[in-house]
């Protein structure tokens, strides 16, 4: 029967990954009395009937209240292998799009305590839960006031030993790399650059046209860092996973032993064995000790490690020009007369394959190649234990439902560097030409050769974390009808870090208070009284109460029997305070700073020093408040074919510190000498409103075929509602505006010649020439400078205001198609980096091609090249603005469970097979400038082979 179920339940959509909290919460148990399969099933979410995380406990997720979304990973991973473990999570959540609700910054919990995500691979996860609402995440305390995303891993059932083996197979593409421009055209379009700066040309035509042609491309180097010469098309990634459980009814197990490996795109000198490789275990116990007390005791370690050379190449990619020197210089090229390069070739500890010795220049005497094949090579190391125990105490024989639980964690992270680091000389060629043949007829050295072996360690970073929480929990029934609970705990973690004075603490005592008349009317009390020492004396507590109600319509006699199988409505409201956004200790005291030399001192007759002031003291600080309202309802219809859900929220960060110039007199602050009185205090409000929501239609045509379609999205919207600000023009505010707004001046085209620019506002950003860009005077005061910036739109820190989430599954017998799509709608972005922002000695990239000259004044598209310092041009404006709006197509697999009339009835139970694709495609107007990765390793497409199988 259970299985049957099972396969009625394959038509819930991986679209209906919301689970928008339905309301109420009755049920207590602990994950010991929990148990998940680890067969190979279809659906991503539990029933109605089964359990789903919240705050310290698990609710039936028909009693969820609040705003909690969950996901089951564990079967999700059967058609949907992943290599992280929030990959796609905005596919299968209402509300989340990298952040909840826009807030940024949650808190992310593994089992109950603050981890690292990455740190946790998909096979080892049973469930995730996002926590949005503020009900939802008040017993957690101050940090959780933006969100929580709760990571359950797999536990034990009790049943005969399980055994799942899982491998993988794929290769990474780079989908696409920085455009270039090589020797001759950036030689070509630098002399063009100092011709606009009233220089001559610094490269003749000759030596363009030899580095044009490519003869010899020693003498005239064009080096393009991206060519097959130093990239590999694709490199692989390899991955295994063991899992092994069971267990009976006083002890159960499971264990899960997993290996990733993966190799890098770099192709030449020690960057050849370039790879990365983790190897983690993982072991969850839990034990009934007596009818009174359980134990749970879980360990993980992982071992990461990163072996690379020492050197950024991407970065040097980004700013080496083709034209400086020719990474190796060939021996074969040498003049048999030259003794003194010749004793350099024969003295040498780094000759290339025996062929080349290493290129560089007087500017150059260290680069990225020569340093990749003989700067030796390094390890980073990252090595991370976690432990977490907890005990259970059933004392029914006290009164029913009620129990007492502990639990406990340590966990320890450390990293380092193991290198090598050698010195090495490169050589500069002086050449000349006997009978059209090029020979280099003398060598320059810089540097010198030295190998000594040592091992250098450095870039140790430590941190420990230490974890516990206890809570007396009461969970009963009566009469049938009316379902009691109530939780009464402390909470407690500290995070501590190297080169930190500071812990970071979370510490609270929270209280849950719950009411469910016949799982038909909800109430929901949870607060907690949170500790800071952010905080001045007396204002390190504060109690955060919420409120969450709800009502099942469907469970009405008018409504039964209709075509609502479900129906509920709920709300919530509440205060949580935080101390999250206070981003210092003790920024309750004033104090001075010591500045050395400064132009007025305390000695007589002496210019020594000063002590200036540098802020006010506030005993009178206290938390921001995250004040929030919201309101939903979920509906299922028509024997669940159609299932939605969609909740309203308005929240309020209220009290955000800032040093206020407008409420306090004049005098409290200058800016010569600098000195300022001013304290920090709870001004700033901030708010954010939207709806989230999530659409899905599962159908089953037959036992063996079946199709669901889920839509997850949010919208919202938010505004800096009030500052400490005065500006001398109304559109300089930035109250009223969103958060993440993109500030700057507002573009008019170019300057078409002097006389235009000699009626024109002033720049006061420099000197500026026909071809550069010209901006509007907002304040008609004659001059451009910041006082012109405005609201130029939406920026996309947060992520973007409208996003969508879309999901498919269509299963046919034992075939199955999965697909994943996630659209953004409504940010912007600046191009601002060194790939578009051209001037001085930078590299040259292809957006020059479009460049201003007197020829192409009316069609250009981008200002004018310098060799100086263009101020002017390169600041935020609309010029330089962009729409990030796009669609992707983020994975496809297509999965294929071989039949069990095939398996037999061996020891082999399930056999699976799938191949898959993510990044696949990008739909956008301005997809090359998104796809693009300057000074950093190109964003890849993955395909991925791989088999499952259950023993």
């Amino acid at each position: 029967m259970k299985y049957k179920n099972i396969k009625k339940a394959v038509c819930l959509s991986i679209a209906s990954m919301g689970i928008l909290a339905s309301p109420g919460i009755y049920l207590f148990a602990h994950p010991n009395n929990i148990s998940f399969s680890i067969a190979l099933q279809d659906s991503l979410y539990t029933d109605s009937t089964e359990l789903v995380q919240v705050a310290f406990r698990k609710v039936k997720k028909k009693d969820v209240m609040g705003e909690v979304s969950a996901i089951n990973i564990n079967n999700l991973l059967n058609k949907n292998y992943t290599t992280y473990s929030l990959d796609n999570l905005d596919a299968f959540i209402p509300g989340y799009n990298g952040n909840i609700w826009g807030t940024g910054g949650y808190l992310l919990l593994v089992d109950g305590f603050p981890r690292d995500a990455n740190n946790v691979m998909p096979t080892e996860i049973e469930e995730i839960s996002v926590m949005k609402g503020i009900n939802a995440v008040a017993l957690y305390g101050s940090l959780a006031s933006k969100g929580v995303i709760y990571i359950t891993t797999k536990r034990g059932q009790e049943d005969n030993q399980k055994i799942n083996i899982r491998t993988n197979a794929g290769i990474n593409t780079p989908i696409s790399y920085p455009k270039y421009l090589g020797s001759a055209e950036y030689m070509t379009l630098y002399n063009e650059a100092r011709r606009n700066d009233g220089l001559p040309n610094l490269y003749s035509e000759e030596t363009i046209y030899h580095h044009a042609v490519g003869i010899n491309p020693y003498r005239y180097p064009n080096v393009d860092y991206y060519s097959s010469d130093y990239i590999k098309n694709s490199f692989n990634r390899y991955d295994a996973t063991a899992e092994v459980s069971g267990g009976g009814d006083k002890t159960k197990y499971y264990t899960n032993f997993g290996f990733w490996s993966a190799g890098s795109l770099l192709n030449f000198g020690e960057a050849k064995g370039n790879t990365s490789n983790r190897f983690n275990m993982r072991g969850n116990i839990d034990s009934r000790l007596n009818s009174i007390m359980s134990l749970n005791v879980d360990a993980s370690a992982s071992f990461y490690t990163q072996k690379g050379v020492n050197t950024d190449y991407w970065a040097a990619a980004a700013t080496g020009r083709p034209h400086r020197f020719s990474p190796l210089i060939p021996i074969s090229m040498l003049e048999e007369a030259d003794e003194n390069s010749w004793t350099y070739v024969n003295t040498t500890n780094f000759l290339v394959n025996g062929q080349y010795l290493l290129g560089g220049s007087q500017l150059d005497q260290t680069n990225a190649f020569a340093t990749i094949y003989s700067g030796g090579s390094s390890r980073h190391m990252n090595r991370q234990f976690q432990f977490n125990t907890g005990l259970d105490f059933d004392l029914k024989g006290i009164t029913e439902g009620l129990t007492f639980q502990t639990a406990l964690a340590i966990d320890y992270q450390n990293q380092y560097n193991q290198s090598y680091n050698n010195t090495y000389a490169v050589y500069q060629a002086a050449w000349n030409n006997y009978n059209g043949e090029d020979l280099i007829s003398s060598l320059t050295k810089y540097g010198e050769d030295r190998r000594n072996g040592v091992q250098n360690i450095g870039g140790s970073i430590y941190r420990q974390t230490i974890g516990m929480n206890a809570r007396l929990n009461y969970f009963r029934t009566y009469n049938d009808n009316h379902h009691v609970s109530a939780i009464l705990l402390a909470n407690a973690f500290q995070i501590t870090r190297s080169a930190e004075y500071h812990k970071q603490s979370n510490a609270n005592l929270g209280l849950h208070l719950g009411y469910n008349f016949a799982n038909k009317y909800y109430a929901d009390f949870s607060g907690a009284l949170p500790h800071s020492a952010k905080l001045p004396e007396g204002k390190r507590k504060a109690f955060s109460p919420t409120l969450s109600l709800a009502w099942r319509l469907s469970e009405e006699e008018f409504m039964k029997g209709g075509i609502f199988n479900d129906l509920r409505f709920k709300a919530s409201a509440g205060i949580v305070n935080t101390d999250v956004d206070i981003e210092q200790f003790y920024m309750y005291q004033g104090y001075y700073t010591y500045q050395e030399g400064a132009w007025y001192s305390w000695a007589d007759g002496q210019l020594v020093h000063s002590f200036d002031r540098v802020r006010g003291d506030n005993k009178d600080m206290t938390y921001p408040k995250r004040r929030e309202f919201s309101f939903g309802f979920e509906a299922n219809m028509f024997n669940n074919l159609i299932s939605y859900n969609a909740t309203y929220f308005y929240n309020q960060m209220n009290g955000l510190l800032t040093q206020p110039s407008t409420i306090y007199p004049m005098y409290f602050m200058s800016y010569w000498p600098v000195y300022s009185d001013l304290p920090y205090v709870n001004y700033n409000i901030d708010e954010r409103k939207g709806v989230d929501f999530g659409i899905n239609i599962n159908k089953s045509f037959n036992s063996s075929s079946s199709l669901s379609l889920g839509v997850n999205g949010l919208y919202y919207d938010t505004q800096a509602s009030k500052r400490d600000e005065i500006f001398e023009f109304a559109y300089q505010n930035r109250t009223g505006k969103p958060l993440d707004a993109i500030w700057g001046l507002q573009s008019n085209g170019f300057y078409r010649d002097q006389s235009d620019i000699d009626n024109s506002a002033t720049s006061s950003f420099g000197e500026v020439r026909p071809g550069d860009i010209k901006y509007i005077d907002q304040n008609g005061d004659g001059t451009i400078d910041t006082r012109d910036e405005i609201y130029l739109g939406k920026g996309g820190w947060a992520g973007a205001p409208f996003s969508l989430g879309f999901n498919i599954t269509a299963k046919w017998k034992n075939l199955t198609l999965f697909a994943v799509a996630t659209s953004r709608n409504g940010a912007n972005a600046l191009r601002n980096n060194s790939y578009f922002w051209v001037d001085a000695e930078d590299k040259y990239s292809e957006v020059v091609r479009n460049r201003w000259t007197p020829e192409t004044s009316t069609t250009a598209t981008y200002p004018r090249l310098t060799t100086n310092n263009s101020d002017n041009n390169y600041r935020a404006s609309d010029f330089w603005m962009y729409s990030t709006n796009r669609f992707d197509l983020s994975k496809v697999q297509i999965s294929y469970d071989f039949p069990k009339s095939i398996l037999g009835k061996g020891i082999l139970r399930e056999l699976g097979t799938y191949v898959n694709g993510f990044n696949l495609m990008t739909f956008a107007k301005e997809r090359e400038t998104m796809q693009l990765s300057v000074g950093s390793t190109p964003q890849t497409r993955f395909f991925n082979f791989g088999v499952k199988a259950l023993f």
